[in-house]
């Protein structure tokens, strides 16, 4: 009599939308067990399987209600394994009227907001998970950005920092998860049709090698290939998913 092989699961921050929204939907449809992770409460038009009962509410912005919730989770673990953890919020405040936010003109309190989204919130999961994604041999990916290596007309100063810091951490996570087996990658957007996009992003497009925007299908199929044993030897790199933008 075959065994059923154990369903996995992935815990998604930052899903409510854009890449984390088509993160769902992909590994629920490759059969995974989805946690999803936002500040909202679960909202009942969202149609995928578990609903209510896989939702967590954390706030990435409290370091506090970020702790608490790796309880939250944990417990909603029934094997105590967990199989990839995804850091994919992200916040990009920008100043009135939808300007860039640079170094002169964002003030503490949002470099603090932005970071602990964006770069602490992954380190402090990752590590308040580690025994359950040891336990599965997992996988973290941390979603970086195309800003994180170069100046962007839009993205802010705050945001861009945030996001090489992540890559950077990545690197960190790497050397430290490895001798527990867990492997840890980042990926890198570019400009991807989603809801963060800024006015004037066509005139960026026009200048892409593939002269089209990413769709967020198309990301969260690398986020998945990294998830998979497709991407068993792979750890600690950063892969561009921006149609080659970054050349």
């Amino acid at each position: 009599m075959n065994e059923i092989p154990r369903q996995k699961t992935l815990v998604l921050t930052g899903a409510s939308r854009g890449i984390g929204h088509a993160t769902v939907k992909r590994f629920s449809a490759e059969g995974w067990r989805v946690l999803t992770c936002s500040r909202h409460a679960f909202d009942a038009r969202c149609p995928w399987p578990g609903g209510e009962d896989n939702h967590v509410q954390i706030n990435l912005a409290d370091p506090n209600d970020t702790i608490a919730g790796i309880e939250r989770i944990r417990e909603k673990l029934e094997d105590g394994k967990l199989d990839a953890l995804v850091n994919n919020a992200g916040i990009s405040p920008k100043a009135e009227g939808g300007g860039r936010l640079n170094t002169l003109d964002t003030d503490l309190r949002t470099w603090g907001h932005v970071f602990h989204v964006n770069f602490f919130a992954s380190v402090v999961l990752a590590r308040g998970l580690k025994d359950e994604l040891a336990a599965a041999k997992g996988s973290v990916v941390n979603v970086t950005s195309i800003a994180g290596g170069r100046v962007h007309p839009f993205a802010g100063a705050a945001y861009a920092t945030s996001k090489a810091a992540l890559k950077a951490l990545t690197r960190e996570m790497a050397h430290d998860f490895g001798p527990l087996g867990v492997r840890v990658n980042a990926i890198a957007p570019g400009e991807v049709d989603t809801a963060i996009l800024s006015p004037g992003t066509e005139k960026i497009v026009e200048q892409l090698p593939l002269r089209r925007l990413g769709q967020p299908e198309e990301v969260a199929s690398v986020i998945h290939f990294l998830c998979s044993n497709q991407s068993a030897y792979v750890s600690g790199t950063e892969i561009e998913v921006n149609g080659g933008q970054h050349v």
